[in-house]
């Protein structure tokens, strides 16, 4: 999903407002994520203030947290790019009942779980991370069917 998406759906408004995001979008500019990247968010315990964005980039996994009001000053972000040889991620794993799936995955100590449209989200997240850290092509964020189309020419095939 497109970051714009995300903060469209996003549970606090406040969370993504203009105040949040002119700390957020320099960051990832200086990390070369694109304009508009694809991410996942990781909403925190208390998601009116915290989250962490995982964007990923040419260079590798584009981790960004997220505070949003620290005492005494404004918002804040602060990220790292962890180079796709060095990411640790877990299993992708699918469980199903019925016509309901549950998918899990773990990024960087980061646990994605969620059921049915959400969790296919997250698998094809983590399908394009796994194709990221063997340099093969990345396949599309948008939906399974095209998993064999690179999402971005040139990306992830280690060139």
């Amino acid at each position: 999903m497109r970051s714009s998406e995300w903060r469209a759906a996003a549970l606090h408004r406040d969370a993504v407002g203009p105040r949040v995001t002119s700390v957020v979008d320099p960051v990832l500019s200086a990390l070369q994520a694109d304009e508009d990247p694809h991410c996942w968010v990781v909403w925190g315990e208390d998601p009116a203030n915290r989250y962490t964005m995982l964007v990923p980039t040419a260079a590798g996994l584009v981790t960004v947290h997220v505070r949003v009001s620290s005492a005494g000053e404004g918002p804040r972000a602060s990220a790292k790019v962890t180079r796709w040889g060095k990411l640790q991620v877990g299993e992708l794993a699918v469980e199903t009942q019925s016509n309901h799936r549950l998918i899990s995955f773990q990024v960087e100590q980061q646990i994605l779980q969620a059921g049915d449209e959400t969790g296919d989200a997250i698998a094809r997240f983590a399908l394009v991370l796994f194709a990221a850290i063997d340099g093969r092509p990345w396949p599309s964020f948008d939906a399974l069917a095209e998993a064999t189309t690179p999402a971005t020419a040139g990306r992830g095939t280690g060139d």
